[in-house]
């Protein structure tokens, strides 16, 4: 049992609350009994399991340590004080774990009829891109594609908005260029979001398979964006603000896709 913070694997698992050693790594770090059940029930590649056996009472926890030393797992037993040195949780549950990064290939994204994929551009706020993922699987959509210098999905704040989304849903990081390259050789329909569209995004007749385009937090989409779209919608604004939140904004054009597919769908029965 690992009883001092000063221990190596301690210090580097520590370290993965930095962006930049998570990109280098691969790797990223989460706790908690839910959050770590996702992962190990999902089939997500537990690179160590962290565990205090003095705070572990859950059952459901200890099938967790259990599935994953039967798999062969690396697991990293800790004194109740070390695993507090790594905890960011009030009342720290006695299990976390430290995970391989998973991404998809921009290339192997083919949207086909019912097929609904999200596009962020340089999306900076990490539990906004959370709150999307989280949305993204509750609406169906396909995953979502993160574009020039967006925010990490494998932050710790982004994963504990996502509520476990961020196992669920595909995840892509390419620049707009090769972005705009993709989307004319697979010959996808974008549909972009800004508050000078002329067209109500309730009264656009979404197609089939699509990528819905949404901008930074504080920009928006720039004119550069708008090259890339076959339409841009507008969410109308009624009262004294100027804008929504981008996480809101994503959500309602999602679920107007959905609710559009779900009409037609029940017209045609």
């Amino acid at each position: 049992m690992i009883t001092s913070t000063a221990n190596p694997a301690i210090k580097f698992i520590r370290k993965l609350s930095d962006r930049k050693e998570r990109q280098q790594s691969g790797l990223f770090f989460v706790e908690g009994l839910r959050i770590v059940g996702e992962a190990v029930q999902k089939h997500w590649n537990v690179d160590t399991l962290v565990v205090a056996p003095e705070l572990l009472s859950s059952l459901f926890g200890q099938q967790l340590v259990t599935d994953v030393t039967s798999a062969g797992g690396n697991v990293l037993e800790v004194s109740a004080d070390v695993f507090r040195s790594l905890s960011v949780k009030d009342g720290p549950q006695g299990i976390a774990a430290v995970v391989r990064q998973r991404w998809s290939n921009l290339e192997d994204v083919h949207p086909t009829a019912g097929d609904t994929w999200i596009a962020l551009d340089s999306v900076q706020d990490p539990g906004n891109l959370g709150t999307i993922l989280r949305t993204s699987d509750a609406a169906g959509c396909r995953g979502v594609i993160l574009l020039d210098q967006s925010t990490d999905p494998f932050d710790l704040g982004a994963i504990r908005a996502s509520m476990g989304a961020v196992f669920d849903q595909p995840l892509v990081k390419t620049s707009l260029p090769v972005f705009a390259s993709w989307k004319k050789h697979v010959g996808t329909v974008v549909v972009g979001t800004s508050d000078k569209a002329q067209q109500d995004y309730h009264q656009f007749s979404y197609p089939e398979g699509l990528v819905v385009l949404m901008g930074s937090e504080r920009l928006g989409l720039q004119e550069h964006h708008y090259a890339l779209c076959d339409e841009v919608v507008s969410i109308p604004m009624r009262g004294e603000s100027d804008s929504l939140n981008l996480a809101v904004a994503t959500a309602l054009v999602v679920y107007e896709i959905l609710n559009q597919r779900r009409d037609k769908k029940s017209h045609s029965q």
